[in-house]
């Protein structure tokens, strides 16, 4: 499961004990204090080269042709597995990735402002990505559409007015995590606040079984309405 980056030996008797300070699982980086910082810079990092690698060829393909390149190379990196920087204590240096990328199949100056090029190109900041991430997942959860992993961690809280038209299903409880050294922000995940307050509450329109078949497109729609108007 482990990949060495640092560590610390602690002599025990006549055995040595290696105590890594972060550890690498499924291309994830976890670090001894989930910051996530080792993780934000080694995925920062690899969507910075390619965007290197793609601003060579950029005068060979169509504009096209580029923003399909940067979503594949560089958009793909950004939401891999990006759920657990949820808490993470900065996301600049993917924010600065994706805006890279986005002035590079724009065709911009390197000073340039990104939220109308963001904005071009249906692009939902990384900050955003995250959520509608989150928002998936509990989504799934909530409708047993995810593997039981997931669903044995969530316990959904219904009402009496369950059945009605115009219910509003409330935040599912989450499980604690009270291991020491862990901040509350990592405690909390956010996830209440995700599920109530940018997504289902947001209009009355949409009940929730309407919700159901067109949720994604709806979720994504609603937040690129929030970050740009």
């Amino acid at each position: 499961m482990s990949c060495k980056l640092s560590w610390t030996p602690s002599l025990t008797h006549d055995s040595v004990h290696i105590i890594h300070s972060v550890v690498r699982d499924l291309f994830v980086y976890l670090d001894n204090e989930l910051s996530m910082k080792n993780h934000v810079n080694k995925i920062a990092s690899a969507c910075f080269y390619h965007i290197r690698r793609l601003r060579q060829i950029r005068h060979y393909v169509s504009r096209e042709v580029l923003k399909q390149l940067a979503t594949s190379l560089v958009l793909s990196r950004l939401d891999y597995c990006n759920s657990v920087l949820v808490a993470a204590s900065t996301l600049m240096p993917l924010q600065r990735a994706q805006n890279a990328a986005a002035r590079l199949v724009l065709g911009l100056d390197r000073r340039s402002y990104t939220t109308a090029a963001l904005q071009d190109l249906h692009w939902l900041p990384v900050k955003h990505r995250i959520t509608f991430k989150i928002a998936s997942l509990m989504h799934q959860v909530l409708h047993q559409r995810c593997p039981t992993y997931l669903s044995d961690l969530v316990v959904a809280s219904t009402t009496p007015s369950a059945l009605s038209d115009d219910f509003v299903p409330q935040p599912p409880e989450l499980p604690s995590f009270d291991e020491p050294g862990l901040s509350e922000s990592v405690r909390t995940t956010g996830l209440r606040c995700l599920w109530s307050r940018h997504l289902e509450r947001s209009s009355p329109s949409y009940p929730h079984h309407r919700l159901l078949p067109c949720f994604p497109a709806f979720a994504k729609t609603h937040l690129f309405h929030i970050v740009f108007n």
